[in-house]
């Protein structure tokens, strides 16, 4: 038996159960009576759901299986069946989420706390924006097949809202609604009035010891939202600013990306970066007094209990990467490996800049990468140590107009 059949035979299992709901057992010499009678004396509620081969099945038995099931289906689609037996029950979902690794040491995205969690460190994750002009609305994809016309598997949504003083990004898990009212709203990203400065907000606090920033959208919302013990989208991660380009539109444009959440030794190969492990639960005000954030390091203990840090010596700078001029085509070049074909002055590469100084030196490994494949898409690579989350919000500060830089 396949674990696809396996998986089958669950949904029309669990979906027999809800249908019956509750059982009504009859004893022996009650047929005569009536229907009434019988309802008022010998209605016994019996939880289906626990007669379940599944549900009962031994915990060590139970492992195997989602192990397997975890190692089998390793790509999108079928590892939607990893994310539906995470659904399937308590029991079900612990291990299942035991299983299941972060990005980081996968190299997979399953649940929606991935795109919170930074990605692989040796390989990058390939992903595909589409922008809808009607809307200004912007949708996130992972790139499934390059060869094939499919959009991908659909991570984030994102809805343009501009405002007499700035530009508001708003970033939801959900591409029908995109409001920071929606239950899936898990972040934003703001410009100023000029379009050179943005910052990016999450919705809930990346590490601890994050700093609320209060503004006049700060506010409650619904008790579904991924995050509701918190006021939504006011914890600041990142600020990006663009610089004044002397080259014209000749030029590639100069931006800097300060990740106050991320420490300058998480591009080292033993670095550690905070790591999300799940939304924030509700039924308090205060945050929990648990840590939510782990590592396969053990050296991540000691940053459990330290607040973020303030000295910006301490924190991760992105710039861009330094492009050549082709002497040939006449324009800045930088090299995508193919996954850009069409010029635009929105392609960018950013790597780690190694000196908090103007001019310092830059590390050749590029973190994120943005570029122009058709009129309205775009390709978006990116690795460790930013999350997905991130990384959109990034190249959606590439959208806006810059008054100011051209």
């Amino acid at each position: 038996m396949s674990f696809r059949s396996i998986i089958q035979d669950m949904k029309g299992e669990f979906g027999s159960i809800s249908r019956k709901g509750f059982e009504m057992k009859l004893p022996y010499g009650f047929r005569s009576r009536s229907r009434r009678e019988v309802q008022d004396s010998c209605f016994v509620p019996i939880d289906a759901f626990k007669q379940s081969c599944w549900a009962n099945m031994p915990p060590e038995l139970l492992r195997e299986v989602l192990v397997r099931i975890e190692e089998s289906e390793s790509t999108w689609p079928w590892r939607k069946n990893v994310v539906a037996c995470a659904g399937v029950c308590r029991s079900w979902r612990d291990i299942t989420k035991e299983i299941v690794r972060t990005p980081e040491i996968s190299g997979k995205l399953t649940f929606p706390i991935s795109l919170k969690q930074p990605g692989p460190r040796d390989t990058l994750f390939q992903c595909l924006v589409k922008r809808n002009r009607s809307n200004q609305t912007y949708y996130l994809y992972l790139s499934l097949n390059e060869d094939s016309n499919d959009d991908g598997k659909f991570l984030l949504a994102a809805r343009r809202c501009r405002r007499p003083t700035c530009t508001d990004y708003i970033v939801s898990l959900n591409a029908e609604d995109v409001s920071k009212g929606s239950s899936t709203y898990i972040g934003k990203l703001r410009s100023n009035f000029l379009g050179t400065k943005f910052t990016i907000y999450d919705a809930q606090p990346p590490c601890v010891g994050a700093r609320i920033t209060k503004s006049r959208s700060t506010k409650l919302v619904g008790m579904k939202q991924v995050s509701p013990r918190v006021p939504a989208g006011n914890f600041p991660v990142a600020h990006i600013s663009y610089e004044l380009n002397v080259l014209g539109s000749r030029g590639p444009r100069r931006m800097h990306c300060i990740m106050d959440a991320i420490p300058i030794s998480a591009i080292e190969p033993d670095g550690v970066a905070p790591t999300q492990t799940e939304f924030l639960p509700s039924g308090s005000d205060s945050l929990p007094s648990l840590p939510f954030f782990r590592s396969k390091s053990s050296r991540m203990d000691s940053i459990h209990g330290r607040p973020m840090s303030t000295d910006k010596d301490d924190i991760l700078v992105l710039k861009n990467k330094a492009p050549r001029w082709h002497e040939q085509l006449q324009c800045w070049c930088l090299n995508f490996s193919g996954r850009v074909t069409v010029a635009s002055v929105k392609n960018f590469q950013l790597v780690a800049s190694l000196d908090s100084g103007v001019g310092g030196q830059e590390q050749d490994n590029v973190i994120i990468q943005f570029g122009k494949v058709g009129k309205d898409v775009f390709t978006m690579d990116y690795k460790y140590p930013i999350s997905a989350f991130q990384a959109f919000a990034i190249c959606l500060s590439s959208f806006d107009t810059k008054i100011a830089c051209e």
